[in-house]
Formats: C-alpha cells, sequence, structure tokens
C-alpha cells in the first residue's frame, strides 16, 4: 500500500515563496525595464517656447494619467546656446533616468561654437512631431501680407527692419538670413532668450519681425496682440480651426507663394543617454507612445499648427543623419560655423557602430 508522502509546512511555504519569487520575476522580465528613480527631462532652451511648452504638455499628461510610477521633471538648461542641456545629457552616460526634449540646437550648436558635441553622442528614442515656422509682425504693423514685408525690405536702410529670434546662429537667425537674400538686403537680428521672450517683444514692439514657432505666439494671436503672415513651408498648415477672428492657421498662404524661397522644419524629438539599453529606450517609445494616444494630445497639436510625424529606430537615426547634413550646408552658407567645427564632426561617433569614425 502507498503511502501519500507530506510535506512540512515550513517547506511548504518555502516552496510556495519560491514560486512567487519565479513568477514575480518571470512578469518582471516579461514588463521589461522601467525607471526606478525620477526621471528628469532635459529642455536646451528657455522658459515658454517651442520645445518647453512640449516638454511641460508631456510632463502634465504622464502625470495626469498616471503613465510612469515615477515623477517626471522638466528642467531648463538652455546656456550656451542650450549646449549646457546638451552636454548635461552626453555625461550622464548610464543614467537612464535622463531624456532630453530636442530642437535644432541639437545640429546648430555645435557647428556655431566649437562644442564637443554631436547628436550620435546621445541615443535616440522618437520623434515626437515637426514643428513649423510663420513669419510674424505686430498686430498694429503697417505690412499686411507677405510682399508689404517684401517691399519694405527692399525700401527700407539696410539694418533697419528688426527681428528678433531665439538665440544666435541657431534656426531663427539662419531664418533671417535667408530671408535677407529673398529681400536683397541687411537685417538687424535681435537675439533673445527663448521663443516666449521673442513672442512677447513683438506684442510690445520692440522689434518688427518674428518667425516664432505657431505654438509660441497663438496665445497673443488669439489676444490681438500680433498676427501672422505666413508659413515657412511648401503648403499650408492642415488645420482648419479658427484660431483668432475668423482665421485659422489653414488661412496662412506659404511664404514660397509670395516669393520667399524658404522652407524649414524643427524637430521635436526625445533623446536619451549615451549607453541606453534597447530595452530602456523601448519603455520610453511605448510611454510616448501613450502620450501620444490622448485626445489632449490631439488638442496640443491642433493648438501648435504642428506637422505630425512620428519616427523612431533606423528610420529616426535615418533623418537625423539628413538633417545633420541640411544644417551644415545651411550653417556653411550663412557662415555660421565654427572654426573647429569640421574638425568636431570628423569624431562624431558612428550612430550605427558607436565607433568613432577615423
Amino acid at each position: 500500500m502507498n503511502r501519500a508522502r507530506l510535506t512540512h509546512p515550513r517547506r511548504l511555504l518555502a516552496h510556495v515563496a519560491t514560486a512567487c519569487a519565479a513568477t514575480l520575476a518571470l512578469s518582471a522580465q516579461a514588463a521589461g525595464w522601467e525607471p526606478t528613480a525620477p526621471v528628469e527631462l532635459v529642455v536646451p532652451a528657455g522658459t515658454g517656447g517651442g520645445a518647453d511648452q512640449m516638454a511641460r504638455f508631456i510632463q502634465q499628461m504622464v502625470t495626469k494619467h498616471k503613465l510612469m510610477n515615477q515623477p517626471l521633471n522638466v528642467v531648463n538648461k538652455s546656456g550656451n546656446s542650450g549646449a549646457e542641456g546638451l552636454l548635461d545629457v552626453k555625461a550622464a552616460a548610464g543614467n537612464p533616468h535622463k531624456l532630453i526634449i530636442t530642437l535644432s540646437n541639437l545640429f546648430t550648436t555645435p557647428l556655431a561654437t566649437g562644442t564637443k558635441f554631436a547628436w550620435q553622442d546621445i541615443t535616440p528614442v522618437q520623434m515626437m512631431a515637426l514643428d513649423q515656422f510663420v513669419l510674424w509682425v505686430n498686430a498694429k504693423s503697417p505690412y499686411q501680407s507677405p510682399k508689404d514685408v517684401l517691399d519694405a525690405m527692399h525700401a527700407a536702410p539696410p539694418g533697419s527692419i528688426k527681428l528678433g529670434g531665439t538665440g544666435s546662429k541657431q534656426e531663427d537667425q539662419l531664418i533671417s538670413v535667408l530671408l535677407e537674400t529673398a529681400g536683397a538686403t541687411k537685417l538687424t537680428y535681435v537675439p533673445l532668450k527663448g521663443g516666449g521672450d521673442v513672442a512677447k517683444a513683438l506684442a510690445a514692439g520692440e522689434v518688427d519681425l518674428t518667425v516664432n514657432n505657431p505654438i509660441e505666439a497663438e496665445k497673443l494671436w488669439r489676444e490681438g496682440a500680433v498676427r501672422p503672415l505666413c508659413v515657412f513651408d511648401g503648403s499650408r498648415l492642415d488645420y482648419h480651426g479658427k484660431v483668432a477672428g475668423q482665421m485659422s492657421w489653414n488661412d496662412l498662404p506659404t511664404c514660397m507663394s509670395f516669393g520667399i524661397p524658404v522652407q524649414y522644419l524643427m524637430l521635436r524629438g526625445i533623446f536619451t543617454t549615451p549607453g541606453a539599453t534597447p530595452e530602456q529606450v523601448a519603455y520610453y517609445v511605448q510611454l510616448l507612445g501613450k502620450v501620444r494616444a490622448l485626445p489632449e494630445w490631439k488638442s496640443f497639436m491642433d493648438q501648435g499648427a504642428f506637422k505630425q510625424q512620428t519616427l523612431a529606430g533606423a528610420p529616426f537615426v535615418d533623418w537625423l543623419e539628413r538633417a545633420e547634413s541640411f544644417h551644415r550646408v545651411l550653417m556653411r552658407e550663412a557662415k555660421f560655423m565654427a572654426p573647429n567645427a569640421n574638425t568636431l564632426a570628423a569624431a562624431a561617433p558612428s550612430a550605427a557602430t558607436g565607433s568613432t569614425k577615423k
């Protein structure tokens, strides 16, 4: 007669505990990596600008909808045309609890300042959208169309028209150089700390023109303080809802249709620190995917008239390589390149292999 084998209660508890631990380990492995400390989202620009507004919106959505167990904290590090923020993230190798929202200074700042930084020094996560540029004037300005601006540029003494922009030798000043070419004259470029300051300077009449992103001046347009004239893109903005009076973003003509051959889009993307693992990148990709799936994100895109394009992985890297080449040409033509910029570019790490180019 076979006897049933009884297990001692303590041994039974030990077996149960071991089984539970194994189950939890498998669940954790299936779930993948996730932050174990607060995550810092660096903005390499001042407050109130397009990058700052998007970063703070992402922070609000993550907090409101409890999309992450750890806090997401936004920190502005705008020193030296954003180099402060870029170098901060570069120096945090191996720390997966730090992100950065990027704009065109990802390319222009190293080229203009000679800062030892290349976008390949940090880890691409995801393109969130592309940001447009709009030609703005004060609401009391006599300029009612892009043609009026061009006519004034032709007629006015060189340097008498002031264009306010974010930083020096950055995207706003690049566009100002292209405007000068179209108008066959010289503008006085007024560098300001961030997009919010630029919009306020135009509303106060301190400058005559700006090329702010839509979201940076949208509130002042609604309030009747500033007026958009055209968009620096090959097609009109695809947003038909009324913004101010009877005008929508879609009502703005392209600047190109008025003989201003300028088309420029700016990256709004998320990167993390050097050495991030595929699991860590995948976590942030899915987190940002949850943000983009929210109805509030659609409203945010509408408000800022963004071009909705999202990329990750190899397609994002390909886009970054093309954008870097494009900015190198623009910076060289504008004579904004630092003397050592080409040397630094030759030493930039390869995005594909992580090695150094010889």
